[in-house]
């Protein structure tokens, strides 16, 4: 549905929040967020193998994560996919094309933040861009956590500006925006 054009990588690589080394002060920042804006169930989005292991590590799984099996480009390592497969919930597997939001993607995203269970995406392709339909379909006072390659995890605490940042972004994607923009937006079926 959606494909990254060449153009905009480049604005795509400063990270859209914090970023952590530590997942216990990341969780703490999470926590203080959701706090912030009156959410005393806080939602923790996570996009990446490693950066949804390293939570799990630190005491909480995410309550919707994205996963592909790969850490920059490379399959992950034995140690984290046992951490993966012993994730509770629902599992889903979609496909998602690497540069690109597959409307299977979009939609399964909007589901899992919808629910009431845990939720793991299994990614055939890439997960890379689900960070930005993550941040658009969660609640004000939630949390996106992805990997920032060779630095850490961002902590991106979702409220409007941030949430407008990534819409912004999205809607100079190549593709159908205005379809992908409104499954994001609620306004679709999806």
């Amino acid at each position: 549905m959606l494909s990254l054009p060449e153009s905009l990588r480049s604005e795509l690589k400063p990270p859209l929040g914090e970023i952590y080394t530590d997942p216990t002060a990341l969780l703490t920042a999470a926590d203080e967020h959701a706090a912030t804006a009156g959410d005393e169930a806080p939602t923790l989005i996570s996009v990446g193998d490693v950066v949804t292991a390293h939570l799990v590590e630190a005491g909480r799984q995410p309550d919707v994560a994205a996963i592909d099996g790969r850490t920059e480009r490379e399959p992950v390592d034995d140690e984290i996919n046992a951490i993966l497969d012993d994730l509770a919930g629902r599992r889903v597997a979609v496909e998602n094309e690497p540069g690109t939001l597959s409307e299977s993607l979009l939609a399964t995203l909007k589901d899992a933040i919808a629910s009431d269970d845990r939720v793991t995406i299994s990614v055939e392709g890439e997960e890379d861009l689900a960070a930005l339909p993550a941040i658009l379909l969660a609640a004000r006072g939630a949390s996106v956590v992805y990997g920032q390659p060779g630095e850490g995890m961002v902590h991106v605490a979702v409220d409007d500006a941030v949430a407008e940042t990534a819409r912004d972004l999205l809607a100079r994607f190549d593709g159908d925006t205005e379809a992908a923009l409104a499954i994001c937006d609620g306004s679709a079926d999806a």
